[in-house]
């Protein structure tokens, strides 16, 4: 069965070093036999100690000792064992020498702490594995040149404390966006289907039914409100799955097609145009507003095509009709009249995110604004 704790190989480096501490721990053992007040005793513990070492390396391998409970007990434990040397040694030895059995085979007990708590919970495991050291020794040395553990313990607990929170951080956004994706290419799958399928029909009805004329127009009219609210929100669906997958940001290009109908025809990329959310709702915004100024002014039957092109640096987005234009010098007696909705709604939109909008027309070539942006 497939272990899905992002720490889980850092469990498993853990316990390869627990193997390398304990055969440690046995060299150690053979060595300072002779010199132990109670050689047997220290032989006895050492048996327990094994035993210990081996049933939190199954626990923590297999998934089960990954939790609270457990690594407090291995520090328990351990701390007991470190103590235990007030009873093998002698206070000349223990003076002279590391607790027993071994500081090497005690950070194991850190190193747990930090894997399950992270940072946070893995120093002050070291703390008590040093505070244990000291206890026995009767002393706390300050002195790092000779004696490093407190810097050696601390360290150890911060390295895999933020290792492990790494782990668990970077596992989380995998699956976030794992599960992003899946959503996306689900919508895009329905979106698929509901514009092959009922948008189609939509559209095929409110053109058969204009052509028809008389009553049917009626239900053309219908047909295409329909297949434009249908369009809308298959697009805000769109929208909404992108704005989840960037915080801050928005796509210009999800945006620009929610405005999509019959008189608005659209030519976006075909990846996402990413900018600032607050640049790209204005942008949006003053498109609206150059779309709103066709339906008003155009003519009954003018129609728009809107091109949004990504050139990397720079975004431009072209808003042209087929209407009636307008005359030479209109805007500004427009504007002096008091009137300046164009100016403020279009040019001063963009001037204030820093970019430009350059208006296009004349007298039956209809109009063509082109507002461009820097990223």
């Amino acid at each position: 069965m497939r272990d899905s704790d992002a720490t889980a190989p850092l469990w498993r480096a853990a316990q390869l070093f627990r193997l390398l501490s304990c055969l440690y721990s046995l060299g150690f053992q053979i060595a300072i036999n002779d010199d132990l007040a109670r050689p047997g005793v220290s032989w006895l513990l050492f048996a327990v100690l094994i035993a210990w070492s081996a049933a939190c390396a199954i626990a923590y391998l297999r998934g089960f000792g990954r939790r609270p409970a457990w690594v407090i007990a291995e520090l328990a434990v351990v701390v007991a064992l470190m103590l235990s040397t007030e009873v093998v040694a002698s206070r000349a030895w223990a003076l002279d020498n590391q607790t027993w059995p071994t500081t090497l085979w005690a950070s194991n007990a850190v190193i747990s702490a930090a894997l399950q708590f992270g940072p946070a919970g893995g120093m002050p495991a070291a703390i008590v594995i040093t505070a244990a050291s000291a206890f026995v020794k009767g002393y706390l040395s300050l002195n790092f040149g000779r004696n490093a553990t407190v810097v050696i313990e601390l360290a150890l607990a911060l390295a895999v404390g933020m290792a492990a929170q790494t782990a668990r951080r970077a596992h989380d956004e995998l699956q976030r966006a794992a599960r992003l994706s899946a959503a996306t290419e689900e919508r895009e799958r329905l979106s698929r289907h509901v514009h092959d399928g009922v948008m189609q029909v939509l559209a095929l009805v409110a053109r058969r039914g204009r052509e028809i004329g008389g009553a049917a127009a009626e239900l053309a009219d219908l047909a295409g409100e329909q297949e434009r609210a249908l369009r809308r929100l298959v697009s805000s669906t769109e929208f909404a799955a992108t704005e989840d997958t960037v915080a801050g940001e928005a796509d210009l290009r999800a945006l620009l097609s929610l405005r999509e109908d019959d008189r608005v025809s659209l030519s976006l990329p075909a990846t996402p145009v990413m900018l600032p959310r607050g640049t790209a709702t204005e942008l949006d915004a003053a498109i609206g507003n150059a779309l709103d100024n066709v339906r008003r002014h155009a003519g009954p039957d003018a129609r728009a095509f809107v091109l949004c092109e990504d050139l990397g640096d720079i975004v431009t987005v072209s808003v042209r009709d087929d209407g009636v234009g307008i005359a030479a010098g209109r805007l500004e007696e427009a504007a002096r009249q008091g009137r300046v909705g164009v100016s403020k709604s279009i040019v001063g939109r963009l001037a204030a995110l820093g970019g430009s909008a350059v208006l296009h027309t004349d007298v039956g070539e209809g109009t063509e604004w082109e507002l461009s942006i820097r990223r």
